[in-house]
């Protein structure tokens, strides 16, 4: 793949690094307890709770792309899109709506022509 200069080129290829339903499981549960873990710090007044509220999510998914999905994390070469995307597909599949996405993405990908 190309590399990505819009955050719409970046969400497809984020997209289909997330095929399996179990890596968007891990990444959900891994940002969601992230957020708790914010909310906590701010509430407990307990600034190295931050620290946890990043390493928590950060270790979950990328438990999920070595050993689920056998990829490698969007965050190394896209850090603040990997965020925002990942922002967005947790809310999708809150939302019931990610598997759909999937779908779309994967199909836009066998549509586009190979460059030679």
């Amino acid at each position: 793949m190309e590399t990505p200069k819009t955050f719409r080129e970046f969400w497809s290829f984020y997209v289909l690094a997330h095929r399996d339903p179990m890596t968007r499981a891990i990444h959900t549960i891994g940002t969601l307890t992230g957020w708790m873990i914010l909310v906590l710090a701010i509430v407990f007044r307990r600034p190295w709770f931050i620290l946890a509220a990043l390493a928590v999510p950060y270790a979950l998914a990328w438990f999920s792309h070595f050993f689920v999905e056998h990829n490698t994390p969007a965050t190394f070469g896209h850090p603040l899109w990997s965020f925002a995307a990942d922002q967005k597909m947790v809310a999708m599949v809150l939302s019931g709506r990610m598997g759909d996405e999937v779908k779309r993405c994967a199909s836009e990908a066998l549509a586009k022509p190979v460059a030679s």
